[in-house]
């Protein structure tokens, strides 16, 4: 399958670490949080996590600090899908296509729950056809995005669609508020809000530049599974972050690498361009020596973090923008992501020069 085109969408607000410890500093008397865990967010928000401003759904910041589950509920029913719908016109315009053309959508999220599902909103804000083929996928956590793909890659290898639109949207504010429990903590100050969209189709674009997905390959670990997860907890989701995450998502990273480059017989040396979910600092650097790389292969996942924290399963497609928006090195790309499950996924890219 081929990309035809790609749009981005966050909130028009957003802020720096430093104000985000600041906010916390005014709302402090009615936090009741421990010496331990003001030492952790000083640590996080003013130390060298490689973020510098995330973009998120509050007005301002102090709504962040009180929140009812209804009021965190309809934070994400609000801004889960304007946001999608903002990325996917995005997406449609790189493309040159309009709404009626789209055989199918395919949206992630894992930061809130609606039911209908996210697609069916975005059926109506983008005006796509009644018949056109829906899916919404949950559960699987940062690591959405290259599931929702292979989503896309079936139904057009299967001859159900011509061109698929997918989505990956987390408002990230929708599931963060704070306790003492550091994950909890930790998760408040590395998540962001956004929103990415890809529409892929069949057919090579007859101009410009060729992107191919050419393998995917993925790695399910249930016996990590509590390392990573949401948790429901007095009627709010819960983010269950383990300082052991770096640890497992490294060898795990690897182990799938290795294995598409032996079933698709692709060189590791021939590898252009890694484009690798940035859940956090500790993680980047873990999955450089796990695979090899130097700093410079991590400059894309690095500066999306820098610019917008962790957007969960957004920010593959926030890398992926990013590294198709200056010279684009033609030869094999490889992206990978990593989340809940515990779970693993790789998918190798293949980009051809420029056509005229």
């Amino acid at each position: 399958m081929y990309l035809a085109g790609i749009g981005l969408a966050v909130p028009e607000t957003s802020y720096t670490q430093a104000q985000c410890w600041q906010a916390l500093q005014t709302a402090a008397p009615r936090l009741a949080l421990n010496a331990r865990s003001w030492s952790l967010l000083r640590k996080v928000l003013l130390g060298d996590s490689w973020i510098e401003r995330r973009h998120l759904t509050y007005t301002d910041l102090a709504e962040a600090f009180d929140p009812s589950p209804d009021s965190l509920h309809y934070r994400f029913r609000r801004h889960a899908p304007e946001l999608a719908a903002h990325a996917a016109r995005r997406a449609l315009a790189d493309a040159g296509l309009t709404p009626v053309e789209l055989d199918a959508v395919v949206i992630s999220t894992c930061t809130g729950y609606l039911c209908p599902g996210l697609t069916s909103y975005v059926v109506e804000q983008l005006g796509l056809r009644s018949d056109i083929a829906t899916f919404d996928l949950v559960g699987h956590g940062c690591a959405a995005a290259i599931p929702n793909w292979q989503m896309a890659d079936a139904l057009l290898a299967g001859g159900r669609a011509r061109c698929v639109l997918t989505i990956c949207v987390e408002i990230s504010s929708a599931a963060m508020y704070l306790d003492d429990d550091p994950g909890v903590l930790i998760s408040a100050c590395l998540f962001g809000d956004g929103a990415s969209a890809l529409i892929f189709s069949a057919e090579p674009p007859s101009q410009g530049r060729r992107v191919r997905w050419r393998h995917f390959e993925n790695a399910t670990i249930p016996a990590r599974r509590d390392l990573l997860r949401f948790e429901q907890r007095d009627g709010k989701l819960r983010n269950i972050l383990s300082i052991e995450v770096p640890a497992v998502a490294a060898p795990a990273a690897r182990e799938v690498l290795d294995n598409a480059l032996r079933r698709t017989g692709v060189a590791r040396a021939d590898i252009r361009r890694w484009l690798l979910h940035p859940g956090g600092k500790t993680v980047l650097l873990a999955l450089r020596d796990a695979l090899e790389l130097t700093d410079a292969d991590l400059a894309l996942s690095r500066a999306v973090l820098r610019q917008y924290g962790n957007l969960s399963s957004a920010s593959l497609g926030f890398i992926l923008h990013a590294a198709l928006t200056g010279p684009t090195p033609a030869g094999y790309w490889w992206l990978g992501s990593f989340g809940a499950g515990f779970a693993c996924h790789g998918a190798l890219v293949e980009v051809e020069p420029c056509r005229p």
